[in-house]
């Protein structure tokens, strides 16, 4: 399986199995948040095992079941922390997909206090991904036009069509697809209109343009340059 079919098969997945994450399984994702971290500065961990984060009123309000292992996104704080935890986060669910697991971003419907997670002084957790075999393999979201979430100066490159097109299967929280990507010469802009954790949506969504662009194709700006 390719990223890109990872992308398309991939959907939120909230009841899972009691099958555990183990063998050679295991060991790749524990290498991929390896390299994750090394490469982001950022101090992701793989608990497995473990259900209490998603036992109470909480998980029962976010419909998941049978939840045992997750992702904890932790990091040093900063103003780039929240769009790294996505970028690389969305890194580890699309390998995640590949090694044959379904998973979840969770932002609050989980219990923090029982989270089984170290943060050094100054880290912060941002939030987790729920893993493991699920009961199902979720459901494709629904989505804005292309158009409406990008802009470009005279026609759409193909690269940057197929950009988009990955940007489009990107999960964001509540499904609000709340980001635009302008394009000026091979520059290409992307940032956040707005809405909750709309910084974490922004690296899962560069991630996925990123992928579907081919990172030799442009370079990114920053907003107002």
């Amino acid at each position: 399986m390719t990223l890109l079919e990872a992308m398309e098969r991939r959907h939120s997945v909230r009841s899972y199995t009691d099958q555990p994450i183990c063998g050679e399984v295991l060991a790749s994702l524990e290498r991929e948040v390896r390299a994750c971290n090394t490469e982001g500065g950022l101090h992701i961990q793989l608990v497995t095992g473990e259900p209490e984060a998603f036992r109470g009123v909480l998980a029962h309000y976010g419909k998941f079941r049978n939840v045992k292992n997750y992702l904890a996104l932790v990091g040093p704080g900063g103003p780039s922390l929240e769009e790294r935890a996505g970028y690389y986060g969305e890194r580890l669910v699309l390998t995640a997909a590949m090694l044959g697991l379904d998973s979840c971003w969770v932002a609050l419907t989980f219990r923090k206090g029982k989270c089984q997670y170290v943060a050094r002084p100054g880290e912060k957790l941002v939030c987790v991904i729920a893993l493991g075999y699920g009961e199902g393999h979720g459901v494709p979201h629904k989505s804005k036009p292309l158009e409406a979430l990008c802009r470009t100066e005279g026609p759409m490159p193909d690269w940057f069509r197929r950009g988009m097109e990955a940007a489009l299967l990107a999960p964001t929280a509540t499904n609000q697809q709340k980001f635009r990507f302008t394009l000026s010469g091979d520059a290409v802009c992307a940032e956040s209109t707005g809405g909750f954790y709309s910084k974490v949506d922004l690296g899962i969504v560069k991630y996925h343009f990123e992928v579907g662009a081919g990172p030799a194709a442009f370079h990114w700006s920053s907003p107002g340059r």
